[in-house]
């Protein structure tokens, strides 16, 4: 506990001694290197980038930040220290009565939240459980909306049409819509890669429009070319999964984690 008060002692410090792109960049690097962060979840750093993304989603400390489906936290220990003097973290997690499964990672992430109150004690969470509960929260009321490899789920529940118009409006005027997924061929079937985990860029940026939102542009920050995209369990065959077990785990191991795509919309003005 000594260790997560002098992380969130720290920074406090950076941002109240630096202008505000320097507070976050110093915060950023705070989070990321402290020990509340697990050998595993630090090795995943290599893969998800989180400075680079949330610099290309133009993140700031003292934003107001919705994040979809945060699942066990990864993004959150990133995410909330860094806002939590100067901004808010909200997570939209599942219904722990929508199923076992939500109930299990509902209840992992809260007890995640309650264990470390110096930093994640001003974390709000809400539900987001399409199609019954799809409200995130009052009209233009955050800065960011961010969402990290989910798209598929929402696409295998016939639901992604309907959270990114409630992600729309939840977000403020100008605000970012920030998506990170696997990205699929582009000329694959969209019904049938989803089941695989992937998405195509193309229909990314097609649903997100449909909902309202304007594309910004791109990153290849999260991209692998070493991923072929034709594994026998999907993504789910690439670490850090690897459903497969042992078999041709150094083969994926050598792959890496999942080519991504990084895409960055706003909410226009006047709309």
């Amino acid at each position: 506990m000594r260790q997560l008060r002098t992380l969130a002692l720290a920074l406090c410090a950076t941002a109240c001694a630096s202008t505000p792109a320097d507070s976050t960049r110093s915060a950023l690097d705070a989070a990321l290197a402290g020990t509340h962060r697990s050998d595993a979840n630090r090795a995943r750093d290599a893969f998800r980038h989180p400075k680079e993304t949330l610099e290309f989603f133009g993140f700031k400390d003292e934003m107001v930040v919705l994040e979809l489906w945060p699942g066990g936290g990864w993004y959150t220990e990133v995410l909330a220290p860094v806002l939590r003097d100067r901004g808010q973290l909200i997570a939209a997690h599942l219904d722990a009565e929508a199923s076992a499964y939500a109930k299990r990672s509902r209840t992992a992430y809260d007890e995640k939240i309650a264990a470390s109150p110096a930093l994640y004690d001003k974390v709000k969470v809400v539900v987001l459980q399409p199609p019954a509960r799809i409200e995130l929260g009052p009209a233009d009321s955050v800065d960011m909306v961010l969402t990290f490899r989910n798209l598929h789920n929402w696409m295998q529940s016939n639901q992604l049409e309907a959270v990114f118009t409630a992600a729309f409006r939840v977000l403020k005027h100008g605000g970012t819509f920030g998506v990170v997924e696997h990205r699929a061929k582009a000329d694959a079937d969209d019904a049938t890669v989803a089941k695989s985990g992937y998405v195509r860029e193309q229909y990314a940026i097609q649903m997100a429009e449909r909902a309202g939102f304007q594309f910004v542009g791109k990153s290849e920050i999260n991209a692998n070319p070493k991923d072929t995209k034709d594994h026998p369990e999907g993504v789910w065959t690439l670490p850090p999964s690897y459903r497969l077990g042992d078999k041709d785990r150094a083969k994926y191991q050598a792959i890496g984690e999942s080519d991504r795509m990084t895409l960055r919309f706003i909410k226009p003005k006047g709309k």
